[in-house]
């Protein structure tokens, strides 16, 4: 009978024991309800013991948590529909707080990021969601920050995951891309232009002072043509070009070119037949 009753009062503390121990992992925090009042502090990580019956522990967990924000809809201030998603990291910090001063913190959060979402996408232009989303984020984790810490969370950092426009606002961005970069184009050409003018003016400047120059380099772009050997050259040649002839024929004692029918020979491109009119005479050169 006596070893009956030990084994029944053993049993009964065994069940106690059971009941009254818990282990609070390290990334943990336990909150210990006695008869609905909060007992604080909260348990540390480790072993604890609890009252059975009396005591109800809620443990709490202090990681950062991610929580990811389903995609909004919503129209910008420059009046463009768009949709966007977005992450908050967030933690919490004070345990006794999360529990006791809102229901559900998770929910919660995840509430009032949406709204928040919603509410920078219609105060924000399109051009400030694509290219400027770090000032976005700031103030994004302002606007959830500032309820979080009145629920014992601290906002780690917020991130704009993705914007999706629409496909005719795609279409029209790609038109305004590509004229862009042709209006450059033309610009760059255009200066490439001007370059190549002031270049071209002195050097006409530079060879109105020597006349020789034109006439060398009236005959290095005849080399430069004849080269190819397969086409018909009509070439004007300058009264300058046709005097210097006549000079030139004088000076070796040779009769003169006549003013009104004037002929120079070349052996290897053929014949050139030179008519001076109004000032300039033309040749006519045949391969």
């Amino acid at each position: 009978m006596l070893v009956e009753i030990l084994t029944t009062v053993a049993a009964i503390g065994a069940v106690g024991l059971a009941a009254s121990v818990r282990v609070v992992k390290q990334f943990e925090r336990g909150l210990v309800f006695r008869f609905g009042r909060v007992n604080s502090p909260p348990r540390e990580p480790g072993l604890t013991v609890i009252v059975p019956i009396v005591d109800r522990m809620t443990k709490v967990n202090m990681q950062i948590v991610t929580l990811p924000v389903p995609a909004q809809d919503g129209i910008t201030r420059d009046n463009v529909t768009v949709r966007v998603d977005a992450v908050v990291y967030f933690k919490v910090i004070d345990p006794k707080q999360a529990i006791v001063g809102v229901e559900n913190y998770r929910f919660a959060m995840l509430q009032v990021a949406q709204t928040s979402l919603r509410s920078i996408i219609g105060k924000s232009d399109l051009d400030d969601l694509l290219s400027n989303r770090e000032r976005l984020n700031e103030g994004l984790e302002l606007m959830i920050d500032s309820p979080a810490l009145g629920w014992g969370i601290h906002i780690d950092r917020v991130e704009i995951k993705d914007v999706a426009l629409p496909e005719t606002m795609k279409r029209a961005m790609s038109r305004q891309a590509e004229a862009e970069r042709e209006r450059r184009g033309r610009v760059i050409a255009a200066d490439g232009e001007l370059q190549a003018s002031e270049k071209l003016a002195k050097a006409a400047e530079q060879m109105a002072h020597t006349p020789s120059a034109l006439q060398l380099r009236l005959l290095e772009t005849v080399v430069e043509v004849a080269a190819e050997k397969n086409s018909t050259l009509v070439l004007p040649f300058p009264v300058e070009l046709l005097r210097f002839l006549d000079k030139a024929a004088s000076g070796t004692g040779q009769p003169s070119v006549p003013e009104q029918n004037r002929t120079v020979t070349n052996g290897e491109h053929g014949a050139a037949h030179l008519t001076p009119a109004d000032e300039t005479g033309r040749g006519h050169t045949q391969r």
